[in-house]
């Protein structure tokens, strides 16, 4: 398969900060990395540098067969970028928004018209149409964002945490967007600070953390990576921690560890739901008493702690200042 985005040994640098610290990825075609970390680990530099909005201090990026530092314009005529934040005019309606980034494209203004007439209705805002984005909600205004970002049918997009900030509903109907973007065989680095998006959106997953890949596999693979499935149990009272870790080291697969501020007890299961009535039982029989017992999949910050030490949580902010037009569109432009 073919590699629509290869990166190798990406460096660059913002003061004494190195944000992107040798960097190596590669997205196939037709699939979804999803580029997973904490803020500050280089997500969003590495789509900036990849979409033309910042050059690299050293390393080789390509789109396409194209490189990003020698042949910038022609980059941007084969991708789509949707920022952290919707890159669109609020004061203009949908459909406007849509014809004005069509003519930005060279499209002539029939071809700008028909072209967003046709985005609109596959993003499910037809109705709201001639309604100025400003009355629009988080979620209506991300999927315009997005259907700005494929008026000129690009063969790569970027997505930089395409949800973050949205409510629930809004993050599902977000995610029924990219899966058909994914069903219609576009290639996209998707990047995110959930493991359950990147979970459910991309084809392999590449944590990165410090400006470099930590690690890289499936979602199943890296939950794998730091333990699979756990069995989480807190006790009523903290005497009975020992007495309920003994418990759980005969029905799971491994030791358990306590916490005991939290009164709690983790022990790592293959078993699953299954587990859970053989354990209710032979606490019962100990006289220890349950405030909470659950089967638990690893989370992002399992992960970040598993791989790297230190929890999602405690990573300071991205160090890189802001970059005029970044969080517009400049980067699909022609």
């Amino acid at each position: 398969m073919t590699d629509a985005v290869v990166v190798e040994s990406l460096v660059k640098t913002f003061g004494t900060t190195r944000a992107l610290d040798g960097l190596d990825l590669t997205v196939p075609e037709g699939s979804v990395l999803g580029l997973l970390g904490p803020n500050g680990a280089g997500k969003t530099t590495a789509v900036r540098v990849l979409s033309t909005l910042l050059v690299a201090d050293s390393g080789r990026a390509e789109v396409c067969g194209v490189d990003v530092r020698r042949d910038p314009v022609r980059v941007r005529r084969l991708i789509g970028l949707t920022g952290q934040f919707a890159a669109i005019d609020d004061y203009l309606t949908g459909r406007e928004n849509l014809v004005l980034f069509g003519r930005l494209f060279h499209l002539s203004r029939s071809a700008a018209a028909q072209r967003a007439d046709e985005l609109l209705e596959r993003f499910e805002l037809t109705d709201a149409a001639s309604r100025i984005a400003k009355t629009y909600s988080g979620g209506m205004r991300r999927r315009l964002d997005i259907a700005a970002s494929l008026i000129a049918r690009p063969r790569v997009i970027f997505l930089d945490e395409p949800t973050t900030g949205l409510d629930p509903r809004s993050r599902l109907s977000m995610w029924d967007v990219i899966r058909d973007l994914v069903r219609d065989g576009t290639t996209m680095l998707l990047t995110t600070q959930y493991l359950e998006e990147a979970d459910l959106l991309a084809s392999s997953i590449a944590v990165i953390d410090a400006g470099h890949v930590i690690a890289r596999g499936t979602s199943d693979e890296l939950k794998a990576s730091v333990g699979g499935t756990r069995l989480e149990l807190v006790v009523d009272h903290a005497e009975r921690l020992a007495i309920a870790a003994d418990v759980l080291e005969r029905v799971g697969d491994g030791p358990p560890s306590i916490e005991q501020s939290d009164r709690r007890v983790t022990v790592p299961v293959t078993s699953g739901a299954g587990v859970l009535a053989e354990v209710v039982r032979q606490l019962d029989g100990a006289g220890v008493g349950i405030s909470d017992l659950a089967i638990r999949r690893p989370t992002l910050d399992d992960v970040f702690l598993g791989l790297t030490g230190h929890r999602a949580a405690e990573i300071e902010a991205d160090p890189e200042p802001a970059v005029a037009g970044a969080d517009h569109r400049d980067g699909g432009r022609s």
